[in-house]
């Protein structure tokens, strides 16, 4: 599994030029799901979400998680993270897991992270979004469940 987590000031999903979602103060994430995650890979991703320190304490140094500052979390899904590049110039998408799976992890993480008291407001699985966001910082974190980087 694979999540980019931006920290913003604030963010938000359209589809088809309609509001679907926004968040103030928190996280974007956008989240791939691989054909080999499993339970671990989730646990590994939620814990991550929810207790990476990326917010600023009063000394101005980034010690703070979301738990801390009661941020809110926009959860995007984006398979394209899984996008291999590595021949040619068109991406390869088959680690992607298949949609079935994918959208069960999505949701997954979404209702995992609610009942931990996060505010969790998300994209539309399988839609064409139009993404923005005010990303503070810029801080920008790259997490995978198998810890490859």
């Amino acid at each position: 599994m694979r999540a980019i987590i931006q920290k913003v000031k604030r963010a938000s999903v359209k589809v088809e030029n309609e509001l679907i979602s926004e968040i103030g103060n928190g996280y974007l994430v956008l989240l791939a799901v691989k054909q080999t995650d499993d339970d671990d890979d989730l646990a590994y991703i939620k814990k991550k979400i929810s207790n990476l320190r990326i917010f600023e304490d009063e000394d101005g140094k980034l010690n703070l998680s979301i738990k801390d500052t009661g941020g809110e979390i926009l959860l995007v899904s984006q398979f394209t993270l899984y996008g291999d590049a590595r021949k040619g110039n068109r991406p390869s998408f088959t680690m992607s897991a298949g949609l079935e799976k994918a959208n069960n992890y999505y949701e997954r993480l979404s209702d995992e992270l609610i009942s931990e008291g996060f505010t969790v407001k998300t994209g539309k699985f399988q839609a064409h979004m139009e993404v923005s966001l005010i990303n503070d910082g810029p801080v920008t974190i790259i997490l995978d469940s198998e810890r490859i980087f």
